[in-house]
């Protein structure tokens, strides 16, 4: 699989594909998971604050309680209940059992009054806290944590909370609270479910990877198949076949293309045969050309009835070709598309004219010729053709329509189609020869048998005209009572 053919491309694709999606799947829920956590810890932020405001509210309350003990006023008394206050807050938070966090209380100068933890190492929120004290409304600080993608890879870093509370202290100043909180509880939560998911993802992305590449391979199979059909084809075999699979597009595909080579394979089969009967026909007329010439070389100069009696066969055996060549471009014409005229005629006129033709044909057989009403079918199409169509099915009427016997034409308007039904009483055509009635040189065994004129191209001729002004035609037969051919053409907008 070199790296410029379609599968290598394919594979490439699949693969982004697959990390493109999955991996925006993982890292989106990543982001989701991080992100709800770091609500917890500004939750959980906020309810210890309120606890750590509580006490610092008792500790302000004892201290201004003993300074009022020892009965002190002004500046004196400020001191006194700052100090005590200083000495209550580490105690109350020492029973109070809040854990997790660390405070600090700022004093109205954003002074340090006191500080749970390490000295130095509380971030400062300066600008933060004058807004808390200036708004008198509760703020809230989050420090940068580690990178998404860092955090995917490795380890989850989340940023550390804190809320800032404003707090009355002793002798009325504000003050403000700070509580900051590190979210590690919810950091080893995302660490728990992070490396699953990466496992998780990682599967998906190789399960994907695979079912696009089994896919793939199914369809680059057909294609192969198709190429293969293609060559097969080109070299003018026509027996390949696509698999044709489930009820899908693929399916439907190649089940199209199997239709299209199947068509193929008719038409060479048919234009096969066409040569082969073509040669046949015109073998016939050709070896009696050529057996009265050599009769005319021997006998000719010196008996004249034989003399007369050749060239009378070679004249029959030449018209012969001649109808044969003419029925054969006919034939030829319309397989390839023939150029339709387009004009309003009526239907019937025609119909009657072609009537009259065939009757001073078949003027030695008395046969009775029956022909639509006077009234008009008015119709859009190609005259001159339909005329050849009705001279084809009225002329083969005749010529099977015994002495005496009827022939007659109807026609009538079913929608927007003129349907001409044309009929005779003659001795019918056997059941197992109506499918192949308008096949090319097919005459039945009785014709043949009886020596009746004719190639078997007239039928196929009118259907090849009717098809090609997209109409159709058909044959009713009942032995012994006669035929009936019915065309059915577009009306038009006549």
């Amino acid at each position: 699989m070199g790296r410029g053919s379609l599968r290598w491309w394919l594979l490439t694709v699949s693969v982004l594909f697959a990390v493109l999606v999955v991996g925006g799947i993982a890292f989106t829920t990543y982001v989701i998971v991080s992100n709800s956590m770091q609500d917890v810890a500004f939750e959980t932020t906020r309810r210890v604050s309120q606890a750590a405001v509580a006490v610092v509210r008792d500790a302000v309350a004892e201290s201004e309680a003993a300074a009022d003990e020892l009965r002190l006023t002004g500046d004196a008394r400020e001191h006194v209940a700052a100090t005590e206050m200083g000495q209550h807050v580490p105690v109350l938070f020492e029973h109070s059992g809040i854990t997790g966090a660390e405070f600090a209380l700022y004093g109205p100068d954003d002074d340090l009054i006191w500080f749970s933890g390490a000295q130095g190492l509380h971030p400062d929120y300066q600008a933060e806290r004058s807004k808390t004290v200036q708004d008198a409304v509760v703020t809230r600080s989050l420090s940068r944590g580690g990178g998404m993608v860092t955090g995917l890879l490795t380890d989850a870093r989340l940023g550390v909370t804190v809320v800032h509370t404003p707090v009355r202290l002793t002798g009325g100043t504000m003050g403000v609270l700070d509580v900051t909180y590190t979210p590690t509880t919810e950091e080893h939560v995302i660490d728990a479910i992070r490396m699953p998911m990466l496992v998780l993802a990682v599967s998906a992305m190789l399960v994907m990877v695979l079912l696009m590449q089994t896919s793939m391979t199914w369809v680059l199979n057909l294609v192969g198949d198709l190429r293969k059909a293609a060559d097969s084809v080109e070299a003018g075999r026509l027996e390949a076949r696509l698999p044709e699979g489930g009820q899908n597009e693929i399916g439907e595909l190649a089940r199209s293309i199997n239709r299209l080579i199947e068509r193929l394979q008719r038409r060479a089969d048919a234009q096969s045969r066409f040569v082969a009967d073509a040669s046949h026909e015109l073998a016939t007329p050709v070896a009696g050309i050529r057996g009265y010439t050599s009769i005319l070389r021997a006998w000719g100069a010196d008996d004249v009835k034989v003399r007369d009696e050749a060239i009378d066969a070679i004249d029959r055996e030449s018209k012969r070709m001649t109808r044969l060549t003419s029925d054969l471009l006919n034939l030829l014409h319309a397989d390839q598309g023939l150029r339709l005229k387009t004009e309003r005629f009526d239907v019937n006129v025609l119909a009657r004219e072609r009537l009259a033709a065939t009757a001073s044909r078949y003027l030695d057989k008395d046969i009775e010729y029956e022909g639509p009403e006077d009234d008009s079918l008015m119709m859009l199409g190609d005259a001159e053709r339909l005329e050849d169509v009705l001279s084809i099915l009225l002329d083969n009427a005749g010529k099977y329509t015994p002495e005496q016997g009827v022939v007659a034409v109807r026609t009538s308007r079913v929608r927007d189609q003129v349907v001409i039904e044309v009929s005779d009483t003659g001795r019918g055509v056997p059941e197992k020869d109506l499918p192949r009635l308008f096949d090319r040189f097919y005459r039945s065994d009785q014709a043949r048998a009886e020596g009746e004129p004719g190639f078997g191209l007239g039928l196929a001729i009118a259907k090849s005209i009717v098809e090609s002004m997209g109409g159709h035609v058909s044959a009713e037969s009942v032995l012994g009572e006669g035929t009936t051919f019915i065309v059915s053409i577009p009306r038009g907008r006549a």
